[in-house]
C-alpha cells in the first residue's frame, strides 16, 4: 500500500520466427513496458531491423484508409477490438483497393451533381433579381439595335442618377443597400450610358448567355433541372449511406490491422538480434512474471530463453512506477498523479493524502445540508457513469461531502440554519474560541508537516541516501530542528524552571543548523574524493554560502509551513459566515414588504448555492494547496516515470521505454 508495486525486468531470447506470435501476446495483455536495448556483446551483436519502409506503407494505407472514410462519411470505430484480425496486410490492401473501386463510381457522380447543383444554384441566385422580365439573353452582337446593362449601384445615388434621352431604366428590388438596375439604350447610345453608370459607382452583372432566351425563361428552366438534378443526388446519397454500412465493418477491421501492425513495427525497431534470435526485454509487475514466463514457454514450444532480475542495482529513474490501489483509494491516487509519481524507491502517500484532505476539507467546509448535495451529486455521478475517471471523481465527491456531513453534525450547521446550531457536538465556527480552532488546525498542520519528515527520512535511507537522511534540513536534523522548538515553544515555562532553555536551544537549533550547514560542504569532498568532477566556479566557498541560503530557507519554511495551516480555519469561519449574512440578509428582506417571506428563502437558497459553489471549490483548492506545498515538498520528488505497457488495443502508442 504504501510503495509503487514491485517490478521485474524481463529479458527473453527467442527465435526471430516466434518473434510476432510473443509481441501480439504480450500487446493483447498489456502486461510488459518495453525497453530499447543497443546492439553489443553484452546483448546482441546486430542493430535492430529496420521497418520504415513497412512504417511508410501502413501511412499511405492510413491515408487511404481516412479519405474513404471521409468520403463515405464514416467515423473511426468507436469501441475497442475484441480479438485480433489474422489477417495478411497483402489482403488489407487488397480489401482496400476492392473498397474504393466499388465507391468511386458514385462518389464520382455526387461530385459532379454537388458541383452542378452549385453552378445551377448560383445562376438562380443571379437571376432571382430579374424574375418576370422579359430580358433577351442573346449575345451582344446578336442584337443589332439595343444594348442592355444589368447590375448594382448604391442606392442613394440612383435618384440622381443622369443618362439623358434614349434610356430606359428599370430599377429592380434593393440589394444589400445597393440598387438593382436594367438599363436599355440604343447601341449607338451605349458609350454615354455607360459613362454615367460608372461615374455613379455602378457595377455591371453579367447574365448568362443562352440563344433564343430571356431571363423569364431561363429561371424557369434552371429550377426545373435544379429540382432534377436535387432528385438525382437524393438518390445517389442513398445508394451511398448503403455502401457506407455495407463497408463500415470491413473498414473497422481494416483500421484496427493497420494500428496493430503499426505498433509491432514499432517495437519490432528496438530489439536487438542475431541472423535467428531477437532479444526482448521490458519491465513487468513482479507478481506477473512467473505466469507470464510459463506462458511463453508454452507459446514457443520451449524455443527460448528467459531471465528476469530484480531492480536492486538499477538506477531508479529508469524503472517505471505502477500505482495500485483498491477502487476507495483510486479517486486519492488521481490527485497524487496529479502532482507527480513517486520514484521506484519512494514511499507512496495516497493513504495519507486520502485521510488528510478528507479531513482538511470537512474542516473548512463543515454543513451537513451541503455536504449532503455534495455526496448525491457524487453518489449520482458513480452511479450513472461508465467513465472511470467521472466514477472516481464522483467517489472523491461523495467522500467530500460525506466528510463536510461530519463536520456539519460537529458545528450544528444544516444550512446555517440558526435555530439548529443548538443540536452541535462542538459549536459553529465563529462562536465560542476561534483562537482555539486555529490551535487545533496548526497542530492538524504539525501532524502533517511531521508525518512528512518521516517519509523523507524513510525515503533517502531506502536510496541509500544516509548522509542526506541525516543533515538534510527535512531529514533527521530537521526532525530535531522542528519538534525540539515545538517543545521549546509549547513548555518553555517547564524548560524555564529546571534550567535548560539554553541547552534545549543549543541541542534544538544550534546542533541542526550546524548539520545544515555541513550537509553540502561534506557532500563536496565525498564527491571529490570519489573522484567526479567539479563544476565551473563551484569551489568550497560557493558550496558554503549555498548551506547558509538553505539554512535561512529551511527555517523560514518550517515556519510558514506551520503557520499556513491556519487557513484551515479561516475558511471554517469563512464559510460560516457567509451562512450567517445569509440569514441575516433573509431576515431584513422578511419584513421588508409583504412577500418578504418568499424573497427571505429565495435569498436563503441563493446564499447556499454560492456557500456549496464558490466555497466548496474554494476548500477543495485550498487543501489541496497545503497537500502539494505543505505536505508533499517535504518528502515528494514526483519525478517517477509511469508504467507504460506495451499495447497493440487502445491506450497510448508506445512500443518502448
Amino acid at each position: 500500500m504504501f510503495k509503487p508495486v514491485a517490478m521485474t525486468r524481463m529479458s527473453v531470447v527467442v527465435l526471430e520466427r516466434d518473434e510476432r506470435t510473443i509481441l501480439r501476446h504480450l500487446g493483447q495483455a498489456g502486461v510488459i513496458q518495453l525497453t530499447r536495448m543497443a546492439a553489443g556483446p553484452d546483448t546482441a551483436p546486430l542493430i535492430p531491423r529496420d521497418r520504415s519502409a513497412d512504417t511508410a506503407r501502413l501511412d499511405r494505407i492510413s491515408v487511404r484508409l481516412g479519405s474513404l472514410r471521409q468520403s463515405l462519411e464514416l467515423l473511426s470505430p468507436s469501441a475497442e477490438p475484441t480479438e485480433m484480425a489474422e489477417i495478411s496486410l497483402d489482403e488489407t490492401e487488397k480489401n482496400l483497393r476492392w473498397t474504393e473501386e466499388q465507391s468511386s463510381a458514385p462518389l464520382k457522380r455526387r461530385q459532379q451533381l454537388m458541383e452542378h447543383v452549385g453552378e445551377l444554384t448560383v445562376i438562380g441566385e443571379q437571376m432571382a433579381g430579374y424574375r418576370g422580365l422579359e430580358i433577351p439573353l442573346d449575345r451582344p452582337s446578336e442584337s443589332s439595335f439595343l444594348h442592355f446593362v444589368t447590375g448594382t449601384l448604391p442606392a442613394e445615388k440612383f435618384e440622381k442618377l443622369e443618362v439623358g434621352d434614349n434610356v430606359a431604366l428599370l430599377p429592380m428590388p434593393e440589394r444589400n443597400g445597393r440598387q438593382l438596375l436594367v438599363a436599355m439604350t440604343t447601341r449607338q447610345n451605349r458609350a454615354v450610358l455607360e459613362r454615367a453608370l460608372q461615374q455613379a459607382g455602378f457595377q455591371p452583372e453579367t447574365l448568362p448567355i443562352a440563344a433564343g432566351a430571356t431571363t423569364e425563361t431561363m429561371t424557369e428552366q434552371n429550377e426545373r433541372e435544379l429540382d432534377q438534378v436535387t432528385a438525382e443526388l437524393k438518390q445517389v446519397n442513398a445508394a451511398l449511406q448503403k455502401l457506407a454500412e455495407q463497408f463500415a465493418p470491413a473498414l473497422d477491421k481494416i483500421e484496427q490491422l493497420i494500428n496493430i501492425e503499426r505498433r509491432l513495427c514499432e517495437a519490432e525497431q528496438n530489439f536487438p538480434r542475431t541472423e535467428t534470435a531477437i532479444l526482448l526485454t521490458g519491465w513487468m509487475p513482479r507478481d506477473t512474471a512467473s505466469e507470464w514466463e510459463q506462458r511463453l514457454r508454452e507459446i514457443t514450444n520451449g524455443r527460448c530463453v528467459i531471465a528476469t532480475t530484480v531492480p536492486e542495482k538499477t538506477e531508479e529513474e529508469q524503472i517505471p512506477v505502477l500505482l495500485r490501489h483498491s477502487r476507495l483509494l483510486r479517486p486519492f491516487e488521481m490527485l497524487v498523479s496529479a502532482y507527480g509519481l513517486p520514484n521506484y524507491r519512494e514511499l507512496e502517500p495516497t493513504l495519507f493524502v486520502a485521510l488528510s484532505y478528507l479531513l482538511m476539507f470537512g474542516i473548512m467546509f463543515g454543513d451537513v445540508g451541503d455536504g449532503f448535495i455534495l455526496a448525491a451529486g457524487g453518489l449520482f455521478a458513480l452511479c450513472l457513469s461508465r467513465k472511470k475517471m467521472l466514477r472516481d471523481a464522483g467517489l472523491l465527491l461523495l467522500f467530500g461531502g460525506v466528510s463536510s456531513m461530519a463536520f456539519g453534525v460537529i458545528y450544528g450547521s444544516y444550512f446555517g440554519i440558526p435555530a439548529l446550531k443548538k443540536f452541535a457536538l462542538w459549536h459553529d465556527p465563529l462562536d465560542g474560541d476561534p483562537m482555539r480552532l486555529m490551535a487545533i488546525s496548526i497542530e492538524i498542520g504539525i501532524v502533517l508537516i511531521s508525518i512528512g519528515l518521516i517519509l523523507n527520512v524513510l525515503n533517502r535511507f531506502r536510496r541509500g541516501d544516509r548522509l542526506g537522511g541525516c543533515l538534510d534540513k527535512f531529514g533527521l536534523a530537521g526532525i530535531l530542528f522542528y519538534w525540539g522548538m515545538l517543545a521549546l515553544v509549547v513548555n518553555y515555562a517547564a524548560f524555564q524552571s529546571c534550567g535548560l532553555v539554553k541547552a534545549a536551544f543549543v541541542l534544538f537549533f544550534a546542533v541542526p543548523v550546524l548539520c545544515w550547514m555541513l550537509k553540502e560542504p561534506v557532500q563536496f569532498f565525498r564527491h571529490r574524493h570519489a573522484g567526479h568532477p567539479v563544476a565551473p566556479g563551484h569551489g568550497l566557498y560557493v558550496v558554503f554560502m549555498e548551506s547558509l541560503v538553505e539554512v535561512f530557507e529551511g527555517i523560514l519554511a518550517y515556519f510558514s509551513n506551520t503557520i499556513s495551516f491556519v487557513r484551515l480555519a479561516a475558511y471554517a469561519m469563512s464559510h460560516a459566515a457567509l451562512l450567517v449574512a445569509t440569514f441575516m440578509v433573509a431576515e431584513d428582506i422578511k419584513h421588508f414588504s409583504p412577500g418578504g417571506g418568499l424573497l427571505s428563502i429565495g435569498v436563503i437558497i441563493v446564499g447556499n448555492v454560492i456557500a456549496l459553489v464558490l466555497e466548496g471549490i474554494v476548500c477543495s483548492v485550498q487543501a489541496l494547496r497545503l497537500e502539494y506545498y505543505e505536505f508533499f515538498s517535504k518528502f515528494f520528488s514526483g519525478g517517477g516515470q509511469p508504467f507504460k505497457p506495451f499495447r497493440l488495443f487502445g491506450g497510448d502508442r508506445v512500443a518502448a521505454g
